[in-house]
């Protein structure tokens, strides 16, 4: 019999953020076509840290380099794979942009938006609610690093 904790699908999420002209932008990611926008994710590999998925994930997909500031929610869902329910947990990550290796090739599509047309555009209301409180992760990061970023 296999262990119900065995099945469970862990997924990272990467909430990037870059500085533009002084302001901060969010990238958002279209998967497949005729998708809705949403934060990318990636589903973690056996032996893999969620953190260091999304890191993979930014790098081979997003073309791009980030550092994770903080984790900005954690996440339970089910998928129904093959006629089952199978867990799944998220990890979101904040984090920030530090530089462009390349093309964003993994994608669909993307954008960069401000924090507002962000939460506006994300077409899944949890994850609307994840950029909500990644917002207020980054506001206390700040905090306690003694630095702005960005303005929003």
């Amino acid at each position: 019999m296999k262990n119900n904790k065995n099945q469970q699908i862990l997924i990272g999420g990467a909430i990037v953020f870059r500085d533009n002209r002084g302001k901060k932008q969010f990238l958002l990611v279209k998967q497949k076509e005729g998708d809705g926008w949403e934060i990318p994710k990636v589903i973690v590999r056996k032996g893999e840290s969620s953190a260091r998925a999304v890191i993979r994930l930014i790098s081979e997909q997003g073309g791009m380099t980030a550092r994770i500031l903080e984790e900005a929610a954690r996440l339970n869902g089910t998928s129904i794979i093959n006629g089952k329910p199978v867990p799944q947990k998220y990890y979101y990550y904040l984090m920030l942009q530090k530089g462009a290796s390349g093309e964003v090739i993994g994608f669909n599509d993307f954008k960069w938006v401000d924090f507002d047309n962000a939460v506006k555009t994300i077409s899944l209301k949890k994850e609307q609610d994840v950029m909500k409180n990644a917002l207020d992760v980054l506001k206390e990061w700040e905090k306690t690093h003694n630095r702005k970023t960005v303005e929003l």
